[in-house]
């Protein structure tokens, strides 16, 4: 496959969980990380979180760590991203997608800005929508 095909999304209440996966096995290999990215419409791309191919390292944005978890599946080609303790700014169109170069990763840890449109592969997304 070409691009990446994410899913897991849904409409959860504040507090409430959920569990994106990204079936990444057309270009997971080809890249050194697989990063999550969130985007309203209106805004700039945000990185969420980013794990590293081979040796697992793992990265996410202030905002959301201590709640969201990045996980990878090596026999299925697939790179999970837990989310719990959700907040409605937590609503946006969740994407994944390769980073060739890692280089992402550390730079979303401080919010600062990355061109994400350079990343070669995008999905269709899957919406994450956080209400009461």
């Amino acid at each position: 496959q070409l691009q990446p095909v994410e899913s897991g999304g849904g409409l959860v209440q504040p507090g409430g969980s959920l569990r994106l996966s990204c079936a990444a096995s057309g270009f997971t290999l080809d890249y050194y990380a697989i990063v999550w990215v969130r985007q309203v419409p209106g805004k700039a791309r945000e990185g969420v979180s980013c794990i590293f191919r081979d040796d697992g390292r793992t990265y996410y944005a202030e905002s959301v760590k201590g709640r969201f978890t990045i996980s990878r599946d090596n026999a299925k080609n697939t790179v999970y991203l837990q989310m719990n303790s959700l907040k409605p700014e937590d609503t946006a169109v969740y994407y994944c997608t390769g980073d060739l170069g890692g280089r992402s990763c550390p730079l979303m840890t401080k919010s600062l800005p990355f061109d994400y449109d350079a990343m070669e592969y995008w999905g269709k997304g899957t919406q994450v929508t956080v209400s009461s």
